[in-house]
């Protein structure tokens, strides 16, 4: 089975976790460099003079430390949008597509195999969401199979039965007989044939 090439989930997580580590070193980078600025020691020392010799108040004096605050406020708030918004990407491409999977498949777990996944995220929950839809076609396929040799079977029992109770097949009965015997028969090895394409769970194998 050929699965559409993309972008893999853990190369999305990748991303997702940069960006947050980028927005996160833009910030503490401006910080750092805001409050270890020549600058804004300059600022401070002509304040605290201006102060001294009663040109400014004293709220005035911190007005600068006061902006780096202000920035610093803003740029928290600019890490928080960075944030939730990579948290939207990733219900929107993580855990929505996933959480349809899972009720999918409890649905074909419970007996509705008519359920599909549909899922083309382009990385590996595509392939997982095909390999479901592929689980679920096979066991449908199985089940009519099945189906049909239970029904060619039970026909096959009725015919049998009744021609029992004669004392004598005609020839037609006969070749009639031979006919449902021979398409049972082939159906069976089908379904055998199916069955063995399966690994199936055992005891032997935990030992």
């Amino acid at each position: 089975m050929n699965f559409r090439s993309g972008y893999s989930l853990q190369r999305t997580m990748i991303i997702y976790m940069l960006l947050i580590g980028f927005a996160a070193l833009l910030v503490a980078s401006e910080f750092v460099l805001d409050t270890h600025s020549s600058k804004l020691r300059e600022e401070l020392n002509r304040n605290f003079e201006k102060y001294a010799n009663g040109e400014l108040a004293h709220e005035q004096v911190y007005e600068p430390l006061v902006r780096i605050r202000n920035k610093a406020m803003m740029m928290v708030g600019v890490i928080l949008a960075v944030v939730v918004i990579v948290l939207t990407m990733f219900i929107k491409t993580i855990t929505e597509p996933l959480q349809h999977m899972v009720e999918v498949s409890k649905a074909i777990s419970s007996g509705d195999l008519s359920q599909t996944t549909g899922v083309a995220t382009g990385n590996e929950l595509s392939q997982l969401s095909c390999a479901i839809d592929d689980m679920s076609t096979n066991l449908q396929e199985i089940i009519m199979l099945s189906r049909s040799v239970c029904v060619s079977a039970g026909r096959l029992t009725s015919n049998a039965l009744d021609l029992l109770k004669k004392e004598q097949m005609t020839p037609e009965q006969s070749d009639a007989m031979q006919k449902q015997l021979v398409r049972l028969d082939s159906e069976l090895t089908t379904l055998g044939q199916v069955i063995d394409f399966f690994k199936l769970y055992s005891v032997d194998d935990q030992a």
